[in-house]
């Protein structure tokens, strides 16, 4: 992919999907023709890293439920996520296992009766770690950029907090506001 090719939107992965629908990425992809699609490389419990526990409002080191997976495009990496739960919510949950979610977290999320209304995101460039420049095939020298987004619901409490880490050259970010 070349500089800016694939442009994201955050909105489509906030919404629970309807009955049946696969997940926001694999639809997204497939609406611009090409196969979107997942590796969970890891789930279950973790001490949240400081970040993590800004986001959803706990101790550092505070037991949280964790899913980490690799996203591909025609399988080619372009992002490595880590998303965070709250254990109260996600333990002993389909969250907390390594399995596809159908229709993705987000609906997994709303059954289990926690809605996200609101999400703050920040973003940041920076250099790759070692580990994520063999993950997402970078060159030496090439930047990625960090997204950090946390999902609240309708109580302004924490029900997810996600880090992404993708290249920034194959990115171009697009942000829709409304106010009022």
């Amino acid at each position: 992919m070349g500089c800016g090719e694939w442009t994201s939107t955050s909105v489509p992965y906030l919404a629970p999907r309807a009955v049946g629908e696969s997940d926001a990425w694999t639809s997204e992809a497939k609406a611009h023709g090409r196969n979107g699609g997942q590796r969970i490389l890891d789930a279950g419990e973790r001490a949240a890293p400081a970040e993590v526990a800004e986001m959803l409002r706990t101790a550092v080191g505070e037991t949280v439920v964790v899913r980490r997976r690799v996203i591909e495009l025609d399988d080619v990496p372009v992002e490595l996520t880590d998303t965070y739960y709250p254990s109260s919510i996600a333990f002993g949950t389909r969250l907390a296992a390594t399995g596809k979610i159908r229709g993705g977290a987000v609906t997994l999320l709303a059954e289990l009766g926690h809605v996200g209304v609101r999400a703050v995101e920040k973003v940041a460039a920076r250099m790759p770690t070692a580990d994520e420049l063999v993950q997402l095939r970078l060159e030496p020298g090439e930047p990625v950029l960090q997204i950090s987004r946390v999902t609240l619901d309708g109580d302004d409490r924490p029900i997810q907090a996600d880090v992404m880490v993708m290249p920034a050259a194959r990115q171009q970010l697009r942000y829709e506001i409304r106010i009022g």
